[in-house]
């Protein structure tokens, strides 16, 4: 696997045991959980909140963020800093709206549990009673999944499976039903994380409701709470007047980068929203599902999502192992309380965490506008060190920074490679030219165009010119959600066989000339 894989599975699915869980406090202070919050812990976190934050804006060179802290029923800190886009002066306020990326998981886990009180669905349902088109590669496994499955990255499939056939231009469906072709590791058994995994989950509870899954959460979850500045359709994020734009690194500064559209994968990506509309949320979860003296979701039926439900990260050295429930990332704090918690991050532009100690009655969210560097998860650590200790107990900052460091990584084995000093020559270009067929990537052609070789794939599609290496071997570059700057990829031509090295990763990049 590579660096930048390993990163983003480690970033996004198991941020809660690297960063709040187990880490710092003494063996003793490990062993006390108090019943309640320090009153004065509390406030005097908070008051240092905005010199934290400041700090890290700084160092960071980061162009926006805002925060949020509850304690119970009441938003206790609500504040932005920097600004919306980079080299204005349009400022992030508590209303600001930004892109919430895999965050989303555990909003729409709340939906599930809300449906689960209902008594329409269980997390135990089987995908297909409500999606009988849905299929993985072993039809065993196919007719014993769950919704929970799906929902703690147990099914088998391999990390991150169908992100790539996003890319490409595929819609939901188009994604989910080529999920069949993947290889699959073994059943409740492994975790990998998988965004369009969680997605057939929740398309199965949406068409269990009969209506689409942004109008259930509107419905279930972000009416009844007044989140009304919380969409999970992208549109709606587009038409807000005061939204982030997400932010990239280029020449050592960021800048807006290229539009990051996931709505193909909305159960599990697409929620935005603000500071102030997320508050209202954590204080439902600190609430057991209550909100306001109102019941929202179903405590027993929320239990479950965040409790451990799959072994995420094995215990190393002074990390203790790390779990995930339904959508959320469980385990335990320095100080020995139970705590629940995620990450979410756009390569092309958001960074975004939460977590909820639910003995202090006390919920936190960061959200950040660029790149993922750690920021949120930083500050996050910080303030819950000072609300438990009276101190901050680790060098976040770089530790954070340290385990995000390859999160941008280019990918592909010609990275950093000098091209040969005498290549073998190529065959005359109309020896490669022609359609290609792959079963789970779809089609791609081959044309000549102005004296060299264009790869036309994907439902978008993708135009990548081709660029001899040596003998049948060309390269082309990606930029994109799932490719970092700087990416090489080999093509590899082979009689009627070209097997692109980005595309390969589980062993399904080869594409047969004139086959389906």
């Amino acid at each position: 696997m590579n660096s930048r894989l390993r990163q983003r599975r480690h970033f996004l699915g198991a941020c809660a045991a690297f960063g709040l869980v187990g880490c710092g406090g003494s063996s003793s202070q490990n062993r006390v959980a108090a019943a309640s919050t320090d009153e004065a812990k509390l406030q005097a976190a908070v008051a240092q909140l905005d010199g934290l934050a400041g700090a890290l804006m700084q160092k960071s060179g980061l162009p926006g963020m805002a925060v949020a802290i509850v304690q119970g029923d009441r938003t206790i800190y609500a504040k932005g800093f920097g600004t919306r886009v980079a080299g204005t002066q349009a400022p992030v306020d508590a209303d600001t709206v930004f892109q919430l990326a895999s965050v989303s998981k555990s909003l729409g886990a709340s939906v599930v549990a809300h449906q689960v009180g209902q008594g329409g669905i269980a997390w135990d349902t089987p995908v297909r009673r409500h999606l009988p088109w849905f299929e993985l590669k072993d039809p065993a496994v196919s007719a014993q999944l769950t919704i929970g499955d799906l929902y703690a990255h147990r099914s088998g499939l391999p990390a991150f499976a169908g992100d790539r056939l996003e890319d490409l231009g595929y819609d939901r469906q188009q994604v989910l039903q080529r999920l069949r072709h993947l290889p699959l590791d073994a059943f409740r058994k492994s975790y990998h994380y998988t965004n369009f995994g969680l997605t057939g989950g929740a398309a199965a509870v949406a068409a269990a409701a009969g209506v689409d899954w942004a109008t259930l959460c509107e419905r279930t979850l972000y009416v009844p709470l007044g989140m009304t500045r919380t969409s999970s359709r992208f549109a709606d994020f587009q038409a807000r007047s005061n939204r982030v734009v997400g932010h990239v690194k280029a020449n050592g500064v960021y800048v807006p980068g290229p539009v990051r559209m996931p709505d193909a994968q909305a159960p599990a990506a697409s929620v935005t929203s603000s500071v102030n509309d997320v508050a209202r949320w954590l204080s439902m979860m600190v609430g057991q599902g209550a909100f306001a003296g109102r019941t929202i979701v179903d405590a027993a039926a929320l239990v479950p999502a965040v409790s451990p439900q799959i072994l995420s990260s094995p215990a190393s050295g002074a990390r203790p192992a790390g779990h995930y429930g339904f959508g959320f990332n469980v385990g335990t704090t320095a100080a020995g309380r139970a705590s629940f918690s995620h990450s979410g991050g756009f390569a092309l532009g958001t960074g975004t965490a939460f977590t909820v100690v639910p003995s202090t009655g006390v919920g936190m969210v960061a959200l950040t506008n660029a790149t993922p560097i750690g920021v949120p998860e930083t500050l996050v650590a910080q303030f819950f060190d000072l609300l438990q200790f009276g101190a901050i107990q680790q060098p976040w900052a770089d530790i954070f920074t340290k385990g995000f460091a390859a999160f941008a990584d280019p990918e592909g084995s010609l990275v950093g490679v000098a091209p040969p000093a005498r290549p073998a020559p190529a065959q005359g270009l109309a020896a490669y030219a022609g359609t290609y067929g792959n079963a789970y990537h779809g089609p791609l052609r081959v044309v000549q165009e102005a004296g060299g070789l264009v790869m036309v794939l994907g439902q978008a599609p993708l135009r990548l010119p081709l660029k001899h290496w040596d003998g049948d071997v060309f390269t082309f570059t990606l930029f994109n959600e799932n490719a970092g700057p700087g990416t090489i990829s080999k093509a590899s031509f082979a009689g009627d066989r070209l097997t692109l090295e980005y595309y390969d990763r589980e062993g399904l990049g080869t594409f047969v000339r004139g086959g389906a």
